[in-house]
């Protein structure tokens, strides 16, 4: 018995590395062949476990990954959450433990309704639980879709998949092939390894289809606002006006430009107390041709706080005023740092469920564009880049650019900002839209249609990005359908699989 317990630890903390080393696959490391050998070796490791040492194994798996792959959470919580060390190091072991139950949860499930080691196990079954828990971790308490698989693979041969159903699309095609490969292993049945390279050979070919097409009247400048101003001064009241006056020099020196963006609530106040600063703003942006968007905070006439984007200047409006201003008020709030769950429990607890501007109110799930300078703009405000059915929903066909802006400043010189840019270029290759993305303090960035990165700036740096971005006319499939095919596979997948176990069982 003593053998068999050391022999289960040794697969626990195998199973563990394993995900802590799937981190890898991500930004800024980008070795993006881990992404399958993670789930493969997994894979291997479930082998011939009861059900609930397979949730002990995948379970472990999670604590693995989330552990180093969200480490960067901790940042916000330790430098801005005034909590003690002790207390926030918990608080972080919590959340890495919820998030490590989803994989736990595909652990159980494959070894409890497909516990034999066969085709159906490995290529079938394994590849659709896992989507079915991604999706439920993107969408359970509001969801938290970091970490999907198939971001990593960003600039791998799988990408091609990702303009006809989206990212999850390159996740299932990581789990086939590393299912596939599984099953080889273990049965030595060699044919099943041109599965791989069935996939891989699907995705060439798909990368060779031009989706969309560019459309040179759209060609547009951008003048990208780095302010790189410091979060633990940026709210306080003496700092109010030399961050205004920083953001409004390096703006008045870019008006040549057709749009000039600040980033996420680059301005430190409510809109309501700047009207002069505002109708300024919009009458010099006015008078040069451009216009200005920027990040920030409103409040409605019943008091509610949103966070939201404005335009100002050439914006297809007269002059600004706050009462008919256009804006995009954000609807994906952040937990605990835009709203707090049960707030009136854990408001009272510690400091950091009670951050500054962290009750904010919900914008509509569906939004106008933007319109900047006679452009369209799909607007996303950080966190919410993040969730791809939402950012497809809000596609027209006059979109010319995704258009996100964040403060990724809570989260100091980690990964969590690498990452992030990891998420966004991956909307912009799923819908065949350039990306333009503005932060206080990185990474700023414009991608191309397929998220490559055209052009960026230092990150921790007061800088200006400027570019010249064309924008094309067409959808990809995905724009279109969305995540149906996956859906109608996973229904479709599973049934057979069922039929298939339950046969071979009498």
């Amino acid at each position: 018995m003593k053998t068999i317990w050391i022999s289960r630890l040794g697969q626990l903390m195998l199973a563990a590395l394993i995900g802590a080393i799937t981190t890898l696959a991500f930004a800024p490391f980008s070795y993006w062949p881990i992404a399958i050998l993670s789930p493969f070796v997994l894979l291997l490791i479930l082998n011939n476990h009861s059900t609930k040492m397979g949730f002990w194994i995948a379970f472990a798996w999670g604590i693995g990954q989330f552990g180093t792959g969200i480490n960067w959470v901790h940042v916000s919580i330790d430098t801005f959450g005034g909590m003690p060390k002790p207390a926030s190091v918990l608080l972080m072991a919590l959340l890495v433990g919820y998030l490590a139950l989803y994989p736990a949860l595909f652990g159980a499930l494959l070894n409890r309704f497909f516990p034999k080691t066969t085709a159906v196990r490995l290529i079938i079954a394994a590849p659709i639980l896992w989507l079915i828990t991604d999706w439920l971790r993107g969408w359970v308490f509001t969801g938290f879709p970091w970490l999907w698989l198939g971001y990593s693979q960003i600039d791998s041969p799988l990408n091609g998949f990702a303009p006809v159903s989206g990212v999850e699309s390159i996740t299932l095609a990581i789990w086939l092939i590393a299912g596939s490969c599984a099953f080889t292993l273990l049965s030595k049945q060699w044919r099943y390894l041109l599965m791989p390279l069935s996939i891989f050979v699907v995705s060439f070919i798909l990368n060779q289809v031009h989706w969309v097409k560019l459309d040179p009247s759209t060609k547009t400048s951008f003048a990208l606002i780095q302010g790189n101003i410091d979060q633990k001064m940026k709210w306080l009241p003496s700092h109010r006006w030399p961050t205004l006056r920083k953001y409004t020099d390096m703006s008045y020196a870019n008006w040549d430009s057709d749009i000039v963006i600040w980033p996420e609530a680059a301005i430190p106040a409510l809109e309501s107390d700047l009207p002069a600063f505002l109708r300024n703003l919009d009458m010099a942006a006015k008078t040069n041709n451009s216009a200005l968007i920027t990040g920030v905070l409103s409040q409605d006439s019943m008091g509610g706080f949103y966070n939201n984007v404005l335009t100002l200047g050439a914006n297809e409006q007269g002059p600004y005023n706050y009462e008919t201003a256009k804006r995009y008020s954000k609807h994906h709030l952040l937990p605990f740092g835009e709203f707090v769950p049960f707030g009136d429990l854990l408001r009272p607890i510690a400091p950091f469920f009670n951050l500054p501007m962290s009750s904010f109110q919900r914008g509509a799930y569906l939004q106008p564009n933007l319109i900047a300078h006679g452009r369209h703009l799909l607007a996303a405000l950080c966190y919410e880049i993040i969730f791809s059915d939402q950012v497809r929903d809000n596609v027209t066909q006059e979109t010319n650019f995704i258009l996100t802006l964040s403060n990724d400043a809570w989260f100091g010189h980690s990964i969590g900002p690498l990452q992030h840019m990891e998420i966004a270029r991956m909307r912009a290759l799923e819908l065949g839209k350039p990306l333009i993305r503005a932060t206080n303090n990185g990474v700023t960035a414009v991608t191309d249609y397929r998220g490559k990165i055209i052009k960026q700036v230092p990150q921790f740096q007061t800088e200006v990005l400027k570019a010249d971005v064309t924008s094309t006319t067409g959808n990809t499939p995905y724009t279109f359908i969305g995540s149906w095919l996956l859906y109608l596979w996973c229904v479709i997948g599973l049934a057979l699989a069922w039929q298939l176990t339950r046969k071979k069982q009498h």
